[in-house]
């Protein structure tokens, strides 16, 4: 490789890392971080950066960056930092840079396509005066100037929603589907699963008997084999023989995480008892990337991947689900954090667009209700404050205030030794760009702060700060290091985005963060389904004979990890919660090919071969997992009703979920309207929930069944000892026939002869509540 291109790399790959990890990195504390991360780099490369990126912001030509959303904004700069500091040091030599292109959301009025072809832009796909589309990052604020641009958006960092660090490392609660469900089993029906790490010949994909291959369509966002491809990003593969010779996504030998959910959402079981919810459905799976999968990210290709080629991929399995005819419920089991900048809003719109009729969207809430997000200060308190730790640099969070206030850093490097710094919100709202940055040297390390002010995108009256405070070291780690918001004529709230608050026996007083405020984008979103995780069970054996508890609760009760509402703009999230502790379903057998010590495996329950093939049955945790439950009880409910909306789905959890703690408030930020009930759901998308006479639990120790064409089976685990009733009663909740069963046997069968083919409910009533209720069946 040729130096300047190793250069421009090693530069590329610094920005790389801290996009992934942070959303609304400040383009001073970019610098600040360049200069402390690449030291062997040459000096006069800061000096450029640092001037261009100053000069960019104070006295250069000035692009319309408030068009632009945070992430754009700093593409724009950083791309321009990248360039001058190449130029610089190939001192005239040719360059082979690539034109390096950002997929994002820009919304325009006028001729759209006529003005993005004119600085090379390409729409990818309309929404009204909203498009996704590909800009060169050259070009970016030159569009951003034109008259009928009004917005340009896009966000980076998705990540997987689930933990397999902190929540499996005593493994978790089993999730397995109820064996009486049969009259819907997702017949007919699309499930979309966009996720990362499919292994697509998993038998879970194929029917109960795996004569018949069930993923009908894939597009793998991540191949690099590209050529002939119509996809923006990646290539698509169509029909059982091109998947089966595929075998698996771009990284799936490393990641199983879609191989999980996919699994929980539509797996037949493949002669396991881990059958998923829908496993008659179809699906279609789109490969997307998140930060873990950057290794297989050219450098160049980097910003192609953005929340707008997310919503792209939602947009293919609609368009999919519209060419086969069928209803759809996508399964999105990762996020990101929500701003208050507005960086999602053309993406929550778009997202309302594409939802609707037969189209429901369903994600996860997120992973971080054990994290302390939120402090709030009322007006005549002192201060407030808390210890921070990050395990990289830097800490960010926002300050939601329209009073003046103070912010007090304190490194504790000492029994009885500290230096402080202080930051003024003056020093951000006196200057014209309403940018602000200071350095510092407090115990022994270079220390950082960078705010940036500007008008909360759902309140205008609002003001908002971004903070970023860093350090030449992981942040809090040989010596402790406090913030606090100070001013007694102020009223504040802070919002963590990265980083901990953390209370510390330096100042015990400092403690005054709380859980809230951690659901993550697009879960947050108004037309998206938020799901939220629920405890189970509490523990499996893996496939060493070992126990493997983590007990987080039982019974429906909620996770702890499981994040927690309100939304930034203050709507109740999540809306619903379904296990997800210790969920075991299909894992990637190229995983275990290839990394056979991955830590996933410590819950690994289950081996079954397969053509040839070891295929593992793990049992994993988080949000991730809870997503799907709930995306396939949806696809029950649209083979029951294929129009139901997102707002009838809200419609059905109010009336049919069940609470953990019935003197809690529902709906509620933390639980939602409660946990999922599958067959109350049923009903009520049938429109019998109200039927009285029909009970709406499923009974228990009995298996109810068609036996043949005209008969319904009763199997009870017990022999009855009792006499008791059956009732059966058509869809519309219609009594048609009343029939006592003398005590005596465990199997039953009931004639139906006369009755045309159906949906039928069959009702058992006994002396003990376990036993008794009803049943839907299919004749």
């Amino acid at each position: 490789m040729c130096l300047h291109r190793q250069f421009r790399n090693e530069i590329v790959g610094v920005f790389r890392i801290i996009l992934a990890n942070v959303n609304f990195f400040h383009f001073l504390c970019i610098v600040f971080h360049v200069v402390m991360s690449i030291r062997q780099l040459l000096h006069r490369v800061f000096l450029v950066l640092l001037l261009l990126f100053c000069s960019a912001a104070i006295h250069a030509q000035r692009p319309q960056y408030g068009k632009m959303s945070t992430f754009v904004r700093q593409l724009v700069r950083s791309h321009r930092a990248i360039k001058h500091a190449v130029k610089r040091h190939n001192e005239g030599e040719q360059s082979d840079e690539r034109i390096v292109e950002a997929c994002v959301f820009i919304r325009i009025k006028g001729d759209a396509e006529k003005l993005l072809k004119s600085y090379d832009g390409r729409i990818l796909a309309e929404f009204g005066d909203i498009y996704i589309a590909t800009l060169p990052l050259d070009s970016i604020a030159k569009i951003a100037e034109e008259r009928g641009v009004e917005r340009i958006e896009a966000s980076m960092g998705m990540k997987i929603d689930m933990d397999t660090t902190a929540l499996c490392v005593n493994a978790l609660p089993v999730y397995e589907p109820t064996a009486e469900q049969q009259a819907f089993t997702g017949k007919g029906v699309l499930i979309g699963v966009q996720d990362i790490g499919f292994d697509l010949t998993h038998p879970n994909f194929y029917n109960a008997d795996a004569t018949s291959y069930r993923i009908r369509n894939f597009w793998d966002q991540l191949s690099p084999d590209t050529v002939g491809s119509g996809m923006y990003v990646g290539r698509t593969y169509d029909g059982q023989a091109e998947l089966l010779a595929l075998g698996h996504s771009t990284d799936g030998c490393q990641q199983s995480h879609g191989t999980h959910t996919a699994g929980i959402a539509a797996g037949a079981g493949y002669s396991t008892p881990y059958r998923g919810i829908a496993y008659e459905s179809e699906l279609c799976l789109v490969a997307n990337a998140v930060s873990a999968d950057l290794p297989f990210i050219d450098a160049a290709d980097v910003y192609k991947h953005t929340s707008a080629t997310d919503a792209l991929g939602f947009k293919y399995i609609f368009d999919y689900a519209d060419k086969l005819g069928m209803p759809c419920v996508i399964s999105f089991s990762e996020g990101s954090h929500q701003y208050f900048y507005g960086d999602d809003l053309l993406f929550y719109e778009i997202l309302r667009q594409l939802t609707g009729p037969g189209r429901i969207i369903v994600a996860s809430a997120g992973n971080e209700g054990e994290y302390k997000t939120y402090v709030y200060k009322p007006r005549g308190v002192e201060k407030k404050g808390s210890f921070m730790y990050s395990p990289t640099e830097h800490m960010s969070f926002t300050i939601r205030s329209n009073d003046p206030f103070d912010i007090r850093v304190v490194a504790h490097y000492d029994t009885n030794k500290s230096d402080t710094m202080v930051v003024s919100s003056r020093s951000v709202t006196e200057r014209a760009d309403s940018v602000f940055s200071d350095t510092t040297f407090m115990g022994n390390r270079h220390y950082a702060v960078a705010m940036e002010a500007y008008r909360s995108c759902y309140d205008k009256t609002q003001t908002c700060y971004d903070v970023i405070i860093s350090c030449a070291d992981r942040l809090g780690t040989d010596h402790k290091v406090s913030v606090e918001w100070i001013g007694k004529e102020s009223e504040l709230e802070v919002f963590r985005y990265y980083g901990f608050f953390l209370g510390d026996s330096h100042d015990p007083e400092l403690d005054d963060a709380i859980q809230m405020y951690s659901i993550h984008c697009p879960s947050s979103a108004p037309d998206v389904i938020c799901v939220g995780g629920s405890s189970c069970r509490t523990g499996v054996v893996n496939i060493n004979g070992e126990w493997k508890e983590y007990n987080m609760g039982m019974n429906g009760q909620r996770g702890t990890y499981s994040s927690i509402g309100p939304t930034l703009d203050g709507r109740i999230k999540p809306d619903v919660m379904a296990p997800g502790m210790n969920v075991i379903s299909s894992y990637s057998s190229f995983v275990l090919e290839e990394n056979p010590d991955t830590y996933d495996f410590s819950t690994d329950v289950l081996h079954t071969d397969f053509k040839g093939r070891t295929y593992p049955w793990v049992a994993l945790s988080g949000t991730s997992m809870s997503t799907p439950v709930v995306s396939g009880a949806i696809a029950l409910w649209l083979e029951a009703r294929p129009m139901l909306t997102p707002a009838e789905v809200m419609e059905v959890l109010s009336k049919t979920c069940s609470h953990y703690d019935e003197s809690h408030t529902y709906p509620n930020i933390y639980e939602g309207y409660g946990q999922i009930d599958v067959y109350k759901g049923l009903l009520a998308v049938l429109g019998i929930n109200e039927n009285d006479k029909i009970f709406d639990r499923v009974p228990g120790d009995v298996i109810i069944g068609p036996l043949d064409a005209h008969t319904c089976r009763l199997t009870f685990k017990q022999e009855m000892e009792e006499d008791f009733t059956v009732e059966v009663f058509s869809q519309t909740g219609q009594k048609l026939l009343t029939q006592r069963l003398s005590s005596g046997r465990k199997i039953y069968d009931v004639d139906l002869t006369g009755y045309p083919k159906g949906i039928y409910i069959v009702q058992v009533k006994t002396k003990e509540s376990r036993t008794s209720g009803s049943t839907l069946i299919r004749m």
